[in-house]
């Protein structure tokens, strides 16, 4: 059971609320944005608020301005897309902090919504500044955490405010945490996991959590040419972690020792640069010769994987199989969605570049669950305390 105060634990009417929501999105090269997916999870948030005549202040991060002010990335098209979704005027003020922050608050009428400018402008964000944040926290009555995609990260704007303020989760930080808790908790059997992406550092607590719990993991993506490379397998200029090799090789092993079904692919795609248009041809993964890399799991390897899912009453991914932005090294990540989208199974997605994916094909409405947070996500599921979550209120303190 979700154990934090929500919005619904505490009285908003007329209050100043400060939201934090995680809306870095993309933006399109004339600076709009891109893909609206976030900002419209926080819309449950926003409307209640609205409907408390509360005084929404809103904050966010977009990009990695380095604490300095950067143009490219002020929250000008965030204001334009969340005023057209929500289909009232969103005010935008041009800082954080300071004086005319603090006179776009005076003025805000109940009912109203003011978004702040990027909090990564100020260096006080990311090493979570107590000046900073008590600067932050002077503008509000209430704090509402709804960013669960950084909720790993312990700054001002997440947990630096809650120091000063009554702090309570929004409805997409509850959603989240209730829907992945389920993966941990009482997944119904069987559990398959579908792991990819580039790098084994960024999923290793995440297998090593999952090798307790699922029926079968799926490898694919760059990780993959690790485990193979641990295998013996000669890779190519495929991309490789070296450190992680033996940690490969133990897992391999405690899958072998404990009966726990690993899937490994059997052929791959490969090509000698990564571009549209070059050249790539399928091989056995023992027959990648030196000078190619593998983009891609190949055509046995997505039969295989397709079948083996069809069994799942529960499936996780997280994880692109290849450079699925490349029509030739997107077939295995296509196979992964449709997969998905076809199962009778509880699907959740991890967020990051397989919500990409699914949108790319249009299947990002055909799962039960997609996350918001690729980084946070993976760091719950890993049974990491999520900083920006412990420091909100317990339901039953005063």
């Amino acid at each position: 059971m979700f154990s934090k105060k929500t919005l619904r634990d505490i009285d908003v009417t007329g209050k100043r609320v400060l939201v934090r929501v995680d809306y870095n999105v993309p933006l399109t090269e004339d600076g709009e944005v891109r893909d609206d997916t976030r900002i419209r999870a926080s819309l449950p948030t926003i409307r209640y608020l609205l409907e408390k005549q509360a005084k929404i202040i809103l904050i966010t991060h977009l990009g990695r301005p380095g604490g300095k002010v950067d143009p490219a990335v002020r929250l000008d098209p965030i204001a334009r897309a969340l005023s057209r979704l929500i289909g009232r005027e969103v005010k935008k003020v041009d800082v954080t902090v300071g004086e005319e922050a603090k006179r776009a608050v005076e003025n805000l009428k109940e009912g109203e919504i003011l978004l702040l400018e990027n909090v990564r402008f100020n260096p006080g964000e990311k090493v979570n500044d107590p000046e900073f944040a008590r600067e932050l926290a002077s503008l509000a009555d209430i704090f509402v955490n709804d960013a669960f995609g950084t909720a790993h990260r312990a700054h001002a704007s997440t947990v630096g405010v809650t120091k000063y303020l009554p702090s309570v989760a929004g409805f997409l930080l509850e959603r989240e945490l209730t829907q992945l808790s389920r993966l941990l908790e009482d997944p119904e059997k069987p559990f398959y996991a579908v792991l990819g992406g580039n790098k084994v550092s960024d999923k290793i607590g995440v297998i090593k959590r999952f090798m307790e719990i699922v029926d079968a993991l799926f490898i694919g993506g760059g990780m993959c040419f690790t485990f193979l490379k641990a295998q013996g397998y000669s890779i190519g200029n495929s991309i490789l972690q070296e450190d992680f090799l033996e940690e490969a090789r133990k897992i391999i092993k405690e899958t072998e020792d404990n009966g726990l079904a690993l899937y490994l692919p059997k052929d791959v795609v490969i090509a000698r640069e990564i571009k549209e248009g070059a050249e790539h041809k399928v091989v056995p993964v023992n027959g990648i010769p030196d000078g190619w890399m593998g983009l891609d799991i190949g055509p046995q390897t997505i039969k295989e994987y397709k079948d083996g899912l069809k069994e799942a009453r529960t499936i996780f991914w997280n994880g692109p199989m290849g450079v699925f932005e490349i029509d030739a090294f997107a077939a295995g990540t296509r196979a992964i969605c449709e997969a998905l989208a076809e199962s009778e199974a509880t699907t959740i997605v991890g967020g990051g570049d397989s919500d990409a994916a699914l949108r790319k094909f249009g299947l990002e409405d055909k799962v039960d669950f997609i996350s918001t947070g690729g980084g946070a996500c993976l760091k719950f599921l890993e049974g990491e305390k999520l900083p920006g979550v412990e420091a909100l209120q317990e339901r039953g303190d005063p």
